[in-house]
């Protein structure tokens, strides 16, 4: 089998992580430029300063990207760039650099596929309460609006929000993202539902624009998984699934919150601050999705928290995101296995359960479109004789790939799949150490870029639409 032609492949980034620039044109200062310098926060004290320098160099990235044979890009636009105090005037300039960068695909016949939010908020926004403030809700709208009518002419996919639960529970939860709150499950589930309603009025305004493109979100996914037949850990891969999955794709495809979760929040005093228009406009928006992206990395390993252990509620410095820990309400734990196969940074590899998760998204949601919005090996490539013989990468993506395929032949509405990434970037907390990418990027040496052996490898699936698989 072949992959159907109107399947894209194609390789994500994100604004923070390559751009650089991080003071020019007008460029207002982001929650990431004030958290990356705070001392312990990140690998070595690594920050998006200069990145890649993706600013400078998206001329010779895009053309590297042709040569690949990308037929998409997914990348992030930086609100600080677009109005640089979150909700005040908008910067010519910052609409200069990314109607370059979208011109610059379509050269190559490469189609951008652009998020709005990939977790870099204006620093005044930020201190004003970020995503706990529904001032926020707004500033985000009226930014959206200025991307889709500055850019909805040549951009026809466009995604609102990267991974809620990521840039939630490490910022209110783990203290290990901006603004760094520690175990305020209060104020975790209140963002939450702000973004959620965010989500909602931006696809409100998409659709009313009438711009004949496609609008959705791009959540984590990471099936939960009970270690066992036992139905007290069964239970709890339940519970794990409902606070993880349900309480992020229910109100974008279902419209209402999963009564589940809604019912245990009341009880603890963790129910947001929601008013019945909010609701009313989750509802209503619900229907007007066009898609949902996916970015699978890992599923979790689940079991009954039977010890005393509860969340550890320190701020930790460099997360992996490996398992090991208690949940944060204490009901269940994440566990490696003895039989599986995990990445340095302890992730695991497990392409067959991506297949089960997509059988159980499409039984919970119907044949919803979707896209692999990411997809990857963070790895510390090796080099040897000046070559970047980086096969574990491409052992990892020709088994997800695999995978995909399966799906898409069992009807899984699969139209897309994106690897993350496309060029070696900042990894947010774990610095540059941790390489995701198809370009190597010399820190060492000018930022030179050099094609690794996965870049003419991925070549060659596009090429033949992973027949050789």
């Amino acid at each position: 089998m072949k992959f159907p032609h109107d399947f894209l492949f194609g390789a994500a980034s994100a604004a923070y992580q390559v751009e650089g620039a991080w003071q020019e044109d007008g460029k207002g200062i982001s929650n990431w430029d004030v958290f990356s310098k705070i001392q312990g926060k990140t690998f070595e004290g690594t920050n998006g300063d200069i990145a890649v320098d993706h600013y400078h160099r998206y001329k010779e990235d895009i053309k590297l990207m042709a040569e690949m044979g990308l037929e998409s890009y997914r990348f992030s636009i930086a609100w600080t760039r677009i109005i640089p105090d979150g909700d005040g005037l908008v910067n010519n300039k910052g609409l200069d650099f990314y109607n370059n960068v979208i011109n610059e695909c379509l050269k190559y016949g490469i189609v951008p596929f652009v998020t709005l939010y990939h977790w870099d908020m204006p620093q005044n926004l930020e201190e004003a309460g970020g995503w706990t403030n529904k001032r926020t809700i707004d500033a985000f709208v009226k930014y959206a609006e200025v991307c889709f009518k500055a850019f909805g002419d040549r951009v026809k996919n466009w995604i609102t929000f990267n991974e809620t639960v990521v840039f939630c529970s490490l910022g209110y939860l783990e203290g290990a993202h901006p603004p760094g709150i520690v175990n305020d499950p209060k104020k975790y589930f209140q963002a939450t539902h702000n973004v959620f309603t965010a989500h909602a009025k931006a696809v409100e305004v998409y659709t009313k624009l009438v711009h004949f493109g496609e609008i959705g979100i791009t959540h984590v996914f990471s099936p939960c998984f009970s270690i066992d037949e036992q139905l007290e850990n069964q239970q709890a891969a339940y519970h794990a699934n409902q606070y993880w999955l349900s309480w992020y794709y229910d109100p974008v495809l279902k419209g209402k919150y999963p009564e589940y979760v809604v019912k245990q929040l009341a009880e603890k005093g963790w129910t947001p601050d929601w008013t019945e228009a909010e609701l009313e406009c989750i509802r209503l928006a619900a229907p007007k999705n066009d898609f949902i992206g996916l970015n699978y990395y890992q599923p979790q390993r689940v079991m009954k928290n039977n010890s005393e252990e509860v969340f550890d509620a320190k701020a930790r410095e460099n997360v992996t995101g490996a398992p090991g820990n208690a949940s944060f309400d204490g009901v269940y734990r994440s566990v490696s296995m003895d039989d599986k196969k995990y990445t340095k940074w302890g992730w695991e590899i497990a392409p067959d359960a991506f297949l089960d998760g997509l059988r159980m998204l499409k039984a919970d949601y119907g044949n919803v479109k979707m896209y692999i919005t990411e997809n990857g090996l963070g790895d510390q490539d090796p080099i040897i004789e000046d070559e970047i013989l980086d096969m574990p990468r491409i052992k990892y993506i020709e088994a997800h790939l695999k995978a995909v395929k399966n799906a898409i032949q069992e009807g899984v509405n699969l139209k897309g799949y994106y690897a993350w990434s496309v060029i070696d970037l900042l990894s947010w907390l774990n610095g540059y150490k941790k390489q995701y990418g198809f370009i190597y990027v010399d820190h060492k040496n000018n930022l030179n870029r050099k094609k690794k052996l996965s870049f003419q490898w991925y070549k060659n699936v596009i090429e033949t639409r992973g027949q050789d698989l």
